[in-house]
């Protein structure tokens, strides 16, 4: 998928409004300068930011609601390591429903801060700090983009959620294997889908997830 490509789909699959386009083009143009300041994203996906991390971040949606059910958008969301904004903030901008963004590094809560209010996004709110110090809530899904390995995020993250919780989980070449670590001691439905944007890179798709060993 090259640039063009990227917002084609955001227009044809998700039908982006002209507003949503602008909020985005702003993100983009956010997260550029800010790169130049901190480590961000990687110099080498600059040039391909629409593929690498706006549709990257936005393919999640495919995935976070049950096949053949309308979005609620009372439906809250917890991202996890958020850093840069992706997956959460794309997340939030394509979609006017509660999210909590999770993020331990104080540089990376400066910007998402500085950048949400410049954004105007009443319905995302941001836990600076780390996640076992956020207070217990129930979320209808769950994602995290390079945060940790699949058994490690479940370990931390699962006192989150319900058996009705969805967790998309954007993941590389080793998506399969990181499911078979997280079986040894966690049971649940787990599908590894294909990456729109890379064909190095899957999603786990995981929901009534629970330890095993407990009721």
């Amino acid at each position: 998928m090259i640039e063009s490509e990227a917002k084609a789909w955001l227009t044809d699959v998700w039908g982006v409004s002209r507003e949503t386009f602008e909020k985005l083009d702003a993100f983009v143009a956010m997260v550029i300068i800010e790169a130049g300041k901190q480590n961000l994203i990687s110099d080498s996906s600059i040039p391909l930011i629409w593929t690498r991390h706006i549709v990257d971040s936005a393919q999640l949606l495919i995935h976070a609601t049950p096949p053949g059910v309308d979005d609620d958008q009372s439906r809250n969301w917890l991202d996890l390591g958020t850093g840069a904004g992706f997956p959460g903030l794309v997340i939030a901008i394509m979609r006017n429903a509660p999210i909590t963004l999770v993020e331990s590094r104080r540089k990376r809560i400066d910007f998402l801060v500085e950048t949400m209010e410049a954004l105007d996004l009443p319905h995302v709110s941001l836990f600076g700090g780390r996640l076992e110090l956020l207070e217990q809530e129930f979320f209808s899904v769950i994602s995290a983009r390079a945060f940790a390995a699949l058994p490690k995020i479940f370990h931390v993250a699962h006192r989150f959620s319900t058996a009705e919780t969805r967790w998309v989980l954007p993941k590389g070449l080793k998506a399969r294997e990181e499911v078979e670590a997280a079986e040894l001691n966690w049971a649940g439905v787990f599908h590894v889908e294909q990456s729109l944007t890379d064909p190095d890179s899957a999603i786990i798709v995981a929901r009534k997830v629970k330890q095993k060993g407990n009721a």
